[in-house]
Order: C-alpha cells, then sequence, then structure tokens
C-alpha cells in the first residue's frame, strides 16, 4: 500500500481530490514489491493547477509534473506520465527494485538557487547517494527530470556525477585520486 502524503501551495487539498488521488495512482502499485512514499503537491497559480506526484521506492525516485485548468487532469496526466516511464524503463527498474538498496552516505550539496550576492552560499541540501552503476543514475536522472545527478559508483565506490550535455548526450565527473 501507497503512503501518500498531500501538501497544498497557495490552495487547500480537499478529502474528495485525496480519495481521488489514492484511487488512480493504486494502479501504480503492481510495479513495487515494497510500500512506495508518495508525495503529491498541489499548487494553485490563478486558474492554473499544477500537481506533482514524487514516488519513492527502495532508493529509486519518480518524478512527474503537469498543469492545467483542473487537478484532477493534471494528477491523471501525471500519472500516465509516471506509468509510461515506469513501464518504458521496466526491465532496468526491476532489478533495482527487487533488491534492496544499501545504506547510503549522506552529503552535503548546496542547491541551485538564485543568489543574493556573488559567492553566498544560499541553501544546503542533504541527501542520500545510493550505489548504482552509471547507466542506473543516468536513468535516474531522466526519471527525474534534472539536468545532474550524484551517486556511488558500484564499480568505484566513489562518488560520481552523471550530467545531461546540451549536445543531449551525457557526461561522468569522476574524482581523481592524488
Amino acid at each position: 500500500m501507497m503512503n501518500i502524503t498531500y501538501m497544498g501551495r497557495k490552495t487547500t487539498i480537499k478529502d474528495s481530490f485525496k480519495e481521488y488521488a489514492a484511487k488512480r495512482l493504486k494502479r501504480l502499485e503492481k510495479f513495487f514489491d515494497d510500500d512506495p512514499s508518495v508525495m503529491i503537491v498541489v499548487t494553485n497559480e490563478g486558474d492554473e493547477e499544477t500537481v506533482e506526484v514524487t514516488i519513492k521506492s527502495r532508493g529509486m525516485f519518480f518524478r512527474g509534473e503537469k498543469t492545467s485548468r483542473d487537478r484532477q487532469i493534471s494528477l491523471d496526466l501525471v500519472a500516465d506520465v509516471l506509468s509510461s516511464q515506469i513501464v518504458r524503463n521496466k526491465n532496468r527498474l526491476e532489478r533495482r527494485l527487487k533488491t534492496p538498496v544499501p545504506a547510503p552516505a549522506e552529503l552535503e550539496l548546496p542547491d541551485v538557487a538564485e543568489r543574493e550576492e556573488p559567492d553566498v552560499l544560499v541553501k544546503t541540501k542533504k541527501f542520500p547517494v545510493a550505489v548504482m552503476d552509471v547507466e542506473e543514475a543516468i536513468l535516474q536522472m531522466n526519471l527525474l527530470g534534472h539536468e545532474f545527478f550524484m551517486f556511488r559508483n558500484g564499480e568505484s565506490g566513489e562518488v560520481n556525477v552523471v550530467y545531461r550535455r546540451k549536445d543531449g548526450n551525457y557526461g561522468l565527473l569522476e574524482p581523481v585520486r592524488d
């Protein structure tokens, strides 16, 4: 059973939407052998309703976000995006979701945020760094919709970063030992 948490920004979330969301996302449960945690964020900007859904299961994150004039329509669109992401990557994800993730190390990374002054750290973000191979890291980065992704390389044990290049290909940053 999914553990769903709701958050409203500039809006309140009614029980009827919560029931609808739980029913709509229940179809995704078949892809997980654990109880994934789900965060649903609903944001209201004028007459636009944005629904963002993040699913966390065994160290993997799946994220989708859609905007429309109705939050139920936005939720339907996000559920479809998440479903197709999972199905499209099912073979790669199966081995990752079925094997437990070792306890990740905690690292600090500044969040990309607007700076008030040059060279001023405005935010520090801590998050787990999962052990995976480069291919899994690229998959995870794409599932999250990010431009870069930090992970612990399963082969070397070092913290690496994969990133999307301007030409659409991927790059890998590895530390050099002196």
